[in-house]
Parts: C-alpha cells; sequence; structure tokens
C-alpha cells in the first residue's frame, strides 16, 4: 500500500460539493482516505478569473501505481464535469485533482511529476498539507511540510 496526498481545488459551480463529491468518488475508487484537511479558500492561481477556488488536501493509502493513479483521477474529473486539463494556460475548473505526494518516490516523466513541481510555490496546497501532515519530508528538498510553509 502506498500513502498518497492529493491536492483538489475548485472555482466552479457549487465548490463545497464538487469537493466533497471528488473526496467520496476517491475513497471508492482509489483507495482509504485517512485524513482530509478543512476546505481552504483561495485567489486563483496562474491566471485571473472573478471566481476564487476552494481547496482540500487529503491523504489516500491505495493499491494503485502512479501512472494508475494518475488515469483514475484524470477519470473522476472528467466524471464531475472537468472539460479539458489545463496545458500551457490554467483556467477556471469544476474540479482539478494534483499528486502531490506519493509515498517518498521522486517521479519526473512526461505528463507526470512527483513530487507535485509547484507545491512549494502554492500556500493553497502547503497550508492544508501541513494541517494535515506538518512532520512530513519532501522527498526532493528534505524539509518538513511546515518548514517549507514557513520559509
Amino acid at each position: 500500500m502506498a500513502f498518497v496526498y492529493l491536492g483538489l481545488g475548485t472555482n466552479l459551480g457549487e465548490k463545497e460539493r464538487n469537493l466533497n463529491d471528488a473526496v467520496i468518488t476517491l475513497g471508492l475508487e482509489v483507495g482509504n482516505v485517512l485524513r482530509l484537511s478543512a476546505f481552504h479558500a483561495s485567489l486563483p492561481w496562474g491566471f485571473k478569473s472573478e471566481n476564487n477556488f476552494l481547496n482540500v488536501v487529503m491523504l489516500i493509502e491505495t493499491n494503485l501505481s502512479p501512472f494508475e493513479l494518475l488515469n483514475i483521477t484524470q477519470e473522476i474529473e472528467k466524471n464531475l464535469g472537468r472539460i479539458k486539463k489545463s496545458d500551457v494556460n490554467y483556467t477556471d475548473r469544476i474540479i482539478d485533482i494534483d499528486i502531490l505526494l506519493y509515498d517518498n518516490l521522486v517521479i519526473d516523466q512526461p505528463g507526470l511529476k512527483i513530487p507535485h513541481p509547484l507545491l512549494t510555490e502554492r500556500d493553497f496546497v502547503l497550508i492544508p498539507l501541513a494541517e494535515i501532515a506538518p512532520d512530513l519530508i519532501h522527498p526532493v528538498l528534505k524539509k518538513k511540510i511546515f518548514e517549507l510553509l514557513n520559509h
């Protein structure tokens, strides 16, 4: 079993419902949900929008490989109403599911980078991640999440 941290975000529609639907679906299709942060409001990051985000970070235990997990999370996004994954430019979205960390793995492949390459630049990820796993050590930077947040 692998321990995986996922970051979820939404800025369209019924945001709390979008996150709750995604968390429930991930629990059914991916594995056991072990921890869930509070929902955190945030401003759009990387693009302009009048729609603010609601974000959550979760810890889930899974038997899926990283690439299987990626495929399933993208399918869940689509099933929950996501039209298109952002390639270069970010846009408003019903749901976004990012793999933040997968055990202590470091993966740098086209289409999948773990740890998430922007994890340390996004307070909307670091704050809820520090809430549920402050002593978790980033596998590349070798620092605890709360240290990255406070840096």
